[in-house]
């Protein structure tokens, strides 16, 4: 397997050029803030961007963890991939997380002045000092599960001459981290069960929505529900349905993830 890496300091567009730097160097896999990725897919890991704080972010980045480096490791060795591009603040970090990924020696460096103009690198430092966004590789749906809450919008377009050279490029995502200065993303507890009533009210089997909890965890919510459904109905099929809209509209909504969504059946209602 052949490795090559892709440096430059944090905040200058690395992310963003790596799907074109990794297609003009024939690299077929990426390794970017613990993610590999590759075809705009993730086959392994999480991101370092949901960790808590910035030394965790750093740590995960940098597989520092033993158990996680061997789940990457045993992931590139059942890949097949025939060239990996890792994404590093600098040839040091490039080379550490090589070794602890226990990689071939990296053959070639492209460094982000390389790919990019001093007017681009300071317009992506901006996005990432003044509004706290991160750039991830791949679409939103292939990220989501780690994530709850803290996705700005998918990203095909930042800048003109970039588009130009490959129009068919992947979406990417923008994230802002739960470690961001710039404060939280949040969603009152109401409009999640508001949503939730919403869409169970739309099933006729439904006589009456007795009782709502909601639980926020760092993953997404968790909703229990109780309900009063009508006489002859199949309440296994009816419970099933609402928990997919329940769920499925929450996210669409919200982006938030809806870990959970239990139904309890309390009394039938006859006519």
């Amino acid at each position: 397997m052949k490795v090559i890496a892709f440096t430059g300091p944090s905040g200058t567009g690395k992310s963003y050029r790596s799907v074109m730097v990794a297609r003009r160097c024939g690299a077929d896999g990426i390794i970017d803030d613990g993610l590999l990725i590759s075809h705009g897919k993730v086959i392994a890991g999480t991101s370092a961007k949901k960790e808590a704080t910035r030394i965790a972010s750093v740590k995960h980045a940098l597989f520092m963890n033993d158990a996680y480096a061997a789940e990457i490791t045993k992931a590139l060795n059942e890949s097949g991939l025939s060239c990996v591009m890792i994404l590093g603040t600098s040839e040091n970090m490039a080379k550490k997380i090589a070794a602890k990924l226990k990689l071939p020696k990296i053959s070639e460096f492209i460094h982000i002045e390389d790919v990019a103009s001093e007017e681009e690198m300071e317009l992506a430092h901006e996005m990432r000092t003044n509004q706290g966004q991160h750039v991830i590789p791949v679409p939103t749906f292939e990220i989501k599960k780690d994530f709850s809450g803290y996705f700005l919008h998918p990203l095909r377009r930042l800048q003109r001459n970039l588009d130009s050279e490959d129009p068919t490029e992947p979406d990417k995502s923008i994230v802002r981290p739960t470690f961001s200065y710039m404060g939280d993303y949040t969603i009152s507890d109401k409009v999640i069960i508001a949503i939730a009533i919403h869409e169970t009210e739309k099933f006729s089997e439904v006589a009456k929505i007795v009782n709502i909890n909601l639980r926020k965890t760092t993953h997404g919510v968790h909703i229990d529900m109780t309900l009063a459904v009508k006489y002859g109905c199949d309440i296994n099929e009816v419970c099933r349905d609402i928990q997919r809209a329940v769920r499925y509209n929450i996210e669409m909504y919200t982006s938030i993830n809806a870990r959970r969504v239990h139904i309890f059946v309390r009394n039938i209602v006859t006519d």
